[in-house]
């Protein structure tokens, strides 16, 4: 058994694990924080997606033991004072999910994708960045919607200053 020590949502957690364990996992049943959602363990479908020193990674692929010592935001570490994240916000208002069980994965993508672009994102580039996230109900069109809608509403301030 291992000890790991992450810095988690903002908090310092720890706990025991076999070696073999999966990132995924230790969030789920050894932190108790089950937003973050177990698809396939294989990497295919992005469900699990996590932002580790802040970069989005799927947490399938990666043994707890790894992140040790890493920061991780979780989906349940996006929200602030009860305020949804923008695109939490925008996810709702554009009812990009259905069944909600790639929601958490999508979330966590998107505000890596929109981090990462700084502002400038169109409609191929969401499609094509969310090729690693997988639903099977929403057909993606209103997910791209509220990307995008997040995007601007996030660098709305930036835009009008330049």
């Amino acid at each position: 058994m291992a000890k790991v020590t992450l810095t988690v949502n903002g908090r310092t957690v720890s706990g025991e694990c076999e070696d073999r364990t999966l990132l995924v996992h230790f969030i789920r049943e050894t932190l108790g924080l089950t937003g973050t959602h177990v698809g396939c363990d294989t990497t295919q479908c992005g469900t699990c997606v996590v932002h580790m020193d802040g970069k989005s990674i799927k947490s399938c692929s990666i043994l707890a033991v790894q992140a040790a010592g890493s920061s991780i935001t979780t989906i349940e570490g996006v929200a602030v004072n009860g305020e949804m994240h923008p695109v939490q916000a925008a996810f709702k208002e554009h009812h990009g999910l259905q069944c909600g069980f790639c929601t958490p994965g999508m979330v966590m993508t998107a505000i890596d994708i929109i981090g990462r672009h700084n502002g400038t994102l169109d409609e191929a580039t969401v499609r094509h960045e969310l090729e690693g996230n997988i639903c099977r109900c929403t057909g993606y069109h209103n997910i791209v919607k509220a990307v995008l809608s997040a995007n601007a509403e996030m660098h709305a301030g930036r835009q009008a200053a330049e």
